[in-house]
């Protein structure tokens, strides 16, 4: 692949951060260890330095988070999404800003930091809505009819330790602690080191928004000491990260007997029928696979394609990624940026290099792009993956994608199966029914029929997550918020206990019981 000069513009607006911004986003920090500058992946310079916390910092934190989630939880959870309606607003009326953020931490084109911001704000638009009936009281059928009445109350955890990626600075830091905060908690919140200066931008947000003062704290360090230590204090977890990691934080989350949630890695597959739409596919497949150069735990991985269709399919799917623009500017108009890191340019190299070792055919890309930005990588299709090679079981997690061809729906669900993880999958096929039915057999969380991954994702009332090894519990929907919740059954008896009456011996009252249960049998109730 050869892109055209005009790919390599450099960023046109300052990339460092002034004086002033840096100090009021520190000050929103619960940090007395010094500060560490944090660098851009666009041109590798620094653009600010942000004070580090110690465990001794986390344990503060909570302190304040406890303190002032006391009062919080007392509120009508109308009264609590309040905020939310004022920060969707805010999301959309500063995203210029915003995105310029995304962009100088996570190096990804405009358009995918684009994404950030519409779900941010779908997010909010959804909690400030659904929050008060997904938290509602609800009334179950009692034990004894009439003379039992049960109901069913969500108290909140109280304080939930979050600890979020870099690969959407954002989405990820913010959207998983509004439904939190909706339900009732505190939050501590530990952004990753790469992309802490746009979550510090979306929590001066929530303030603005109306958050009361103590209920958001934000530390800042590396994963081990600070990350570690925000989970070992929390009362409920959600950590988005590797799998490796995940296991770790499900087994201590496991040893306090605390709820945890974690979204895990993927390597998911979009099957390409012999029915699909081509050319939509081919469109799709290009997002699917190169938004945010692959660094997106539900971006495709593996092209499965049916024999009859694979070369006319390939030909169109080649053609969009051959000529895709990269670039590094803070400007609309590119369809792919940077990697984060010398660290995930030396994997998804190292994961290429291996694969061409090994046999493996590069149909398109291949090579970093120094030329363009210190950690960039052309978009990459490889064809001959096969066992043995890194990026054949391996999350990537970069802009690099392996073609198999399959003759039949049940080889493309055993090969969209035959792998360790369950994040999300895609099939393409004219046939909705067929789709769906394919999608039923397939082993993940989501499944897009005739999209990537934005459809099942953006669906905020649907609840996304992981199967296997990609995770456990969801974020979104109901799902997504009563997980922060304690879930307490408040069951009243009324006249008649369930003791033996004076005056009835206890066969007696067994056998009235008895006809009493084949009663509600035959009446239906449950």
């Amino acid at each position: 692949m050869t892109p055209s000069p005009r790919t390599q513009p450099r960023p046109q607006r300052p990339l460092a951060l002034d004086e002033a911004t840096v100090r009021r986003m520190s000050a929103r920090v619960v940090a007395s260890g010094p500060a560490q500058e944090r660098m851009t992946p666009l041109t590798g310079e620094t653009i600010g330095a942000l004070p580090t916390s110690t465990p001794d910092d986390v344990v503060t934190a909570y302190e304040r988070a406890r303190a002032a989630q006391q009062e919080w939880a007392q509120r009508d959870v109308r009264e609590r999404v309040e905020f939310l309606t004022r920060l969707h607003d805010l999301v959309l009326d500063r995203q210029d800003e915003l995105l310029d953020l995304i962009q100088i931490e996570s190096g990804k084109a405009r358009i995918q930091a684009f994404e950030e911001v519409l779900d941010t704000a779908g997010v909010c638009r959804h909690y400030a809505k659904k929050a008060p009936s997904y938290l509602a009281e609800r009334k179950a059928l009692g034990a004894l009819p009439v003379l039992t009445q049960a109901r069913t109350h969500y108290l909140p955890k109280g304080v939930v330790g979050i600890v979020a990626p870099w690969n959407y600075p954002l989405s990820m830091s913010i959207t998983d602690a509004l439904p939190a905060l909706a339900a009732g908690n505190a939050v501590v919140l530990r952004p990753d080191e790469k992309s802490s200066f746009t979550c510090l931008r979306a929590v001066e947000l929530c303030d603005e928004a109306g958050l009361p003062e103590g209920l958001l704290q934000v530390v800042l360090g590396d994963g081990p000491n600070v990350g570690g230590a925000v989970l070992e204090h929390a009362d409920s977890v959600m950590f988005t990260g590797s799998t490796k990691t995940g296991r770790i934080v499900a087994r201590d989350a496991g040893e306090r007997l605390k709820s945890a949630s974690l979204e895990l890695g993927g390597k998911n597959a979009m099957y390409i029928a012999d029915d699909a739409d081509l050319t939509r596919a081919a469109e799709c497949a290009q997002r699917a696979v190169f938004a945010s150069a692959g660094q997106l735990c539900i971006s495709i991985e593996r092209l499965v394609v049916h024999e009859k269709i694979a070369d006319e399919f390939l030909r169109r799917f080649l053609e969009r990624v051959t000529a895709m623009k990269i670039g590094v500017a803070l400007d609309w108009g590119y369809d792919m940026g940077s990697l984060i890191s010398a660290d995930q340019l030396e994997r998804v190299t190292q994961h290429v290099d291996d694969a061409v070792a090994k046999g493996a055919t590069v149909l398109a890309g291949g090579k970093a792009r120094p030329d363009i930005g210190p950690y960039c990588y052309e978009p990459t299709v490889l064809d001959g993956v096969a066992d043995g090679m890194l990026c054949r079981d391996e999350e990537t997690f970069g802009p690099v994608v392996s073609v198999y061809r399959v003759s039949n729906d049940d080889e493309a669900v055993a090969l969209a199966n035959d792998t360790d993880f369950g994040l999300n999958a895609s099939v393409w096929t004219k046939d909705v029914a067929r789709g769906r039915a394919i999608a039923a057999r397939i082993r993940t969380g989501t499944v897009n029929v005739n999209e990537g991954y934005a459809a099942a994702y953006a669906s905020n009332g649907a609840p996304m997550g992981g199967m296997k090894a990609s995770g456990l519990g969801r974020r979104h929907g109901a799902e997504g918020i009563t997980k922060y919740t304690d879930i307490q059954n408040v069951s009243v008896q009324r006249l008649q206990g369930f003791g033996v009456p004076k005056g009835v011996s206890q066969r007696q009252f067994a056998r009235a019981l008895s006809t009493g249960l084949r009663v509600m049998k035959k009446a239906g109730l449950s």
